[in-house]
């Protein structure tokens, strides 16, 4: 049989999670954000529960493909832009809208032979100092894009830097209105933080990524329960053996956990070869048939343990949920374990290994 470990999809989940962002900007219109292969969910296991965004945006011309190979024939929005040239003569056959945050991507489209002109997003740096042309530097970006007879319309975009928390929104907004004022275009400046915490920045469009697959973009301040997300990827597993411990015996690697009572733990058939995150500690959270319990000991490259000991029905075979919706019911979010991990739901979606079967339900 094979290797008792698989992740789920779950394509009503994304469904819902997608028009419970939306109804935070009830009139702009939403980007679908399903870069790094839909973080992790795959695109083609994601698309059927996305599929009611108003437009998908990525990075990758492959994953754009991919796109169109599954009969989407709306915008798609190529969040980093063009990289070469040649990359413009698959915008022009893809029919794809992009980003232009540079001198040298004005440049190109100054030299693409076309005759079909594109749909640009012109992105301003407004404090995230990533990408993007500074406040000062951004109109007479757009005069020169507004003269190329390669550019259709302008759409104007910024990225906050902070809006999973109070500061920095403010000032970054006053910053694009000075410097996009009397502009015309649409704009497009608000992610998942900015959509559900922050409703007055919403514009024409939003771009919604990590809310789609059920993490709070603010975690831990907000649960994704507070937002009324749910977990749209999980991982299960099962118990393949059991040990009887005693006082002072040791578990894993490096003997890092020692027993101060009689316990009993499940090895379960999932480690760090299998995109959990090898320095979860000692307490990391599992459902054990839907039951909350925890790791014990280090996370090894195939298996990891769990308490057992106050769990009596718990035995071989038994499922555990290392993040995400048990079989019964029951939800561990899959930011409770990144937290652990010290770092965030988006890591430990796209980190899942590719070892691990996928079912989409």
């Amino acid at each position: 049989m094979p290797r008792p470990i698989q992740a789920t999809v779950h394509t009503q989940a994304l469904r819902h999670n997608l028009q419970t962002a939306r109804a935070r900007a009830p009139d702009a219109r939403a980007w679908a954000v399903v870069k790094a292969n839909a973080y992790g969910h795959g695109i083609e296991r994601a698309f059927e529960g996305l599929r009611g965004a108003d437009g998908f945006a990525l990075l990758d011309l492959d994953e754009a493909q991919r796109l169109r190979a599954l009969g989407w024939r709306g915008p798609i929005l190529l969040l980093e832009g063009a990289f070469e040239l040649r990359d413009l003569e698959w915008c022009s056959r893809l029919d794809l809208w992009h980003t232009v945050h540079n001198e040298a991507q004005i440049d190109m489209l100054a030299a693409h032979k076309t005759n079909v002109p594109q749909r640009v997003f012109l992105k301003m740096n407004s404090g995230m100092n990533r990408l993007g042309f500074r406040p000062e530097q951004y109109r007479a970006a757009w005069t020169r894009l507004n003269a190329l007879p390669q550019v259709d319309e302008i759409s104007l975009m910024t990225h906050f830097s902070d809006a999973d928390g109070a500061i920095g929104v403010a000032r970054q907004l006053a910053t694009f209105d000075a410097a996009s004022a009397d502009l015309p275009g649409e704009r497009c400046i608000s992610n998942s933080a900015a959509t559900l915490r922050h409703a007055h920045c919403a514009n024409d469009w939003v771009r919604i990524g990590i809310a789609l697959y059920g993490s709070a973009p603010d975690h831990p301040e907000h649960p994704a329960a507070h937002w009324g997300l749910q977990p749209t990827m999980s991982l299960r597993a099962q118990i393949i053996a059991t040990q009887d411990l005693a006082p002072g015996d040791t578990v894993g690697y490096g003997s890092a956990f020692v027993a101060e009572r009689a316990m009993r733990i499940g090895v379960v058939a999932c480690g760090y070869a299998d995109g959990y995150p090898r320095i979860c500690p000692t307490g990391t959270p599992v459902l054990v048939n839907g039951m909350r319990s925890h790791t014990v000991g280090r996370v090894s490259m195939d298996m990891l343990a769990v308490d057992l000991t106050d769990l009596p029905s718990a035995t071989l075979g038994s499922e555990v949920t290392l993040w995400g919706a048990a079989s019964t019911g029951q939800v561990l979010c899959i930011d409770e374990v990144a937290a652990c991990a010290q770092t965030l739901g988006y890591e430990l979606m796209c980190a899942l290994a590719q070892r691990v079967p996928v079912v989409v339900e």
